[in-house]
């Protein structure tokens, strides 16, 4: 072991290659029990490939050897060699004193198969060797959670949290808290989460989460105002929070919240539009309107950006903002119908007829069963003297609605009324 021992302290002086040299070397003369050294001296220094190759060699001549078994599973899993990590595990005799160790490296390795069942199953045989083990417990209940089985997991993870309020780093309550939010009872979930004390932003922007969902703004804001004073750069929270503001009707509050979040990621086009919204509601049209505006730079297929600008200038009665608005829209690629149903309104108010026309004709492939439209496209075209096309429109609309008997009595007229040309 002499030699063993050198190379140790030479690797401690970072005299690596120095180090190796000298197990190399004394690798051929060694011994079973020095061989099995050197394999986890090498496990240790990262040199995988070299310690599979030496425990290969020792597991053939004494293949009842647990440890050494265990140890080479755990390389064949480190190089990502999760078949042959498989194999070797399920060789193991149930009776084996490690045979629990086992059950659970399985149980992982299938789960990160996608095996979930397979993996569910060895757990549950490991529960029935040792019944009152909380690992076991965790682990079912880590499965099920990973699996979305939310109601499955609560069980086990309250046999846990009998016992033990954290286990491999994971906080057992805030594990309690998203399974009952994510089955609806989201009073219980604000309850476990009420249990954790922490300055964990991912926690904290997650209790948040679930006061929002349960309408307990103060929960809410109080929660991500937290996430922000610890992490200013966290940027997901401020939507939610600019939100939360707006719902207790604090504009101001909200808008200075998404202000701050575009100052931590400029190119979010939802706090654009947010922000957009915000200030045309403190009266701040101009920046309304420019806000919106960058949200559409960012990206011109953001739908609800557009629609808000076009909802903006209607009221303000800016036809040609519309206009110029979804033309470039549509020369950008964005081939939505309610885009030509709205540019074709606006050329009629501006009395472009012919324009108007056109976008009718165009928008009418994607509203043909839209009963609004229907009607809007008819009279248009009854305006226009085009009397046939809108008596086929205007039918279309009343097989839609047959109880417009109004609409049915002007289709009549127009029918008359052709008749006498």
């Amino acid at each position: 072991m002499e030699e063993i021992h050198r190379a140790i302290k030479l690797m401690e002086q970072y005299k690596t290659e120095e180090a190796i040299k000298v197990l190399e070397e004394f690798l051929p003369q060694a011994n079973e029990d020095e061989k099995y050294t050197i394999a986890e001296l090498y496990k240790q220094w990262g040199m995988l490939e070299e310690a599979k190759m030496i425990l290969l060699g020792i597991v053939q001549q004494y293949p009842d050897e647990t440890d050494l078994k265990l140890m080479l599973a755990d390389i064949h899993i480190d190089l990502q060699e999760d078949q042959e990590a498989i194999e070797l595990l399920n060789k193991f005799n149930p009776q084996d004193e490690e045979y629990l160790a086992v059950l659970l490296q399985l149980a992982d390795l299938y789960q990160t198969q996608g095996l979930f069942e397979v993996a569910e199953q060895k757990l549950l045989e490991a529960k029935q060797l040792d019944p009152a083990e909380t690992l076991l417990d965790f682990a079912l209940g880590e499965l099920s959670f990973s699996n979305g089985e939310y109601l499955k997991a609560i069980p086990y993870y309250e046999k846990v949290y009998a016992m033990q309020q954290v286990m491999a780093e994971v906080e057992i309550p805030v594990r309690l808290a998203e399974c009952y939010a994510a089955t609806g009872e989201f009073e219980k979930a604000i309850e476990y989460f009420q249990l954790v004390e922490t300055d964990d932003v991912d926690v904290l922007f997650r209790y948040g989460f679930i006061g929002y969902r349960a309408d307990r703004y103060d929960i809410a804001k109080q929660a991500w105002e937290q996430v922000i004073e610890l992490d200013p750069e966290y940027q997901s929270v401020y939507l939610y929070l600019a939100e939360v503001y707006e719902a207790e009707g604090l504009i101001q509050e909200a808008y200075e919240t998404t202000k701050k979040g575009l100052d931590m990621d400029e190119l979010n086009k939802d706090l654009y539009l947010v922000a957009g919204s915000l200030a045309r509601k403190m009266g701040d049209h101009a920046a309304g309107y420019q806000l919106a505006r960058e949200a559409v730079s960012i990206d011109p297929g953001f739908k609800e950006a557009v629609l808000f600008l076009v909802e903006s200038y209607k009221h303000d009665q800016d036809q040609e903002a519309i206009i110029d608005l979804l033309t470039h829209s549509i020369e950008q690629g964005e081939e939505e119908g309610y885009y030509k149903w709205e540019l074709a309104k606006a050329y009629k108010e501006e009395e472009s007829f012919s324009e108007a026309l056109k976008f009718y004709q165009d928008a009418y492939n994607t509203f043909k069963d839209d009963e609004d439209f229907l009607k809007e496209y008819g009279y248009f075209l009854v305006e226009e003297g085009r009397r046939n096309e809108a008596i086929t429109i205007l039918e279309r609309y009343l097989g839609l609605e047959p109880s417009d008997t109004e609409l049915e009595e002007y289709i009549a007229r127009l029918k008359d009324q052709a008749e006498d040309y």
